[in-house]
């Protein structure tokens, strides 16, 4: 996959996106170092992960922060923004890409906390280093956008249910956000082939992303998806701050 973004576009930019260390967040961050951004990657439990792939990015001449942080205690996200302030003085981009609710062992409200709380708290800790021209970009999928009018699988409808909750209290700030200058993009996409969420799905229930991909006709990948995430820090926003990725031709609208 051919970066979206082009060489120096984002040059002396500082970029953070949640949940960076594999998958989307990982190629996401990889397009934005690229660009020129000095990165933080985030991770919960994939220190590993996450320090290999800063080590190829700093190849890159751009700096890339490692900072282990669960997103839902918010000692924890104060200590990541604390080293953040220290090492960058202000971040330009943040990614709210991390999430979860599918895995095993965790407690009933898990999804909630991460998909809405945690994503609330994030934006919070984030503010004061953010300044008029950054960008928030929230990552989600077409099943918990259009969850209200669209029904999902079984096996993911409370999380696609915390992820919408997530999405509409994080629009409730984008009036407070505008008068800061900052602006929001929700970025929606289908199911995307090679995910956690996808593989789970698929193991649950059998023949689920085969199905939809028939029904949609293209299933984009991690790093085609990846890239229009990307995409939407840096292109103009679109109609009611929402750009979507793949078919929505079998979703019911949402009302504004």
């Amino acid at each position: 996959m051919t970066n979206p973004l082009a060489p120096g576009q984002l040059a002396g930019k500082n970029v953070l996106v949640t949940g960076s260390s594999r998958g989307i967040g990982a190629d996401t961050t990889t397009y934005f170092a690229e660009a020129g951004a000095n990165v933080v990657i985030n991770y919960r439990n994939k220190a590993a992960r996450a320090e290999k792939l800063a080590s190829s990015l700093r190849e890159k001449g751009v700096e890339a922060l490692v900072i282990g942080a669960d997103l839902t205690d918010p000692e924890s996200v104060g200590g990541m923004m604390a080293e953040v302030k220290a090492q960058y003085g202000q971040l330009d981009v943040l990614v709210l890409n991390a999430s979860g609710g599918m895995e095993g062992g965790m407690a009933e409200d898990y999804a909630l906390k991460l998909n809405r709380d945690a994503q609330l708290a994030m934006l919070d800790a984030a503010l004061p280093l953010m300044h008029e021209g950054s960008r928030v970009v929230f990552v989600t999928s077409h099943q918990a956008h259009f969850i209200h009018t669209t029904p999902t699988m079984p096996e993911y409808e409370p999380v696609a249910l915390s992820k919408r909750a997530g999405e509409d209290a994080l629009r409730e700030r984008i009036p407070g956000l505008a008068e800061r200058g900052i602006e929001f993009v929700v970025v929606s996409g289908d199911m995307i082939e090679g995910t956690i969420t996808a593989t789970l799905l698929e193991r649950s229930n059998p023949g689920a992303i085969s199905e939809r991909r028939e029904s949609a006709g293209k299933l984009y990948n991690v790093a085609e998806f990846a890239a229009e995430v990307a995409l939407a820090a840096v292109e103009p926003i679109a109609e009611n701050n929402t750009r979507y990725v793949g078919d929505v031709s079998g979703f019911a609208p949402v009302a504004k």
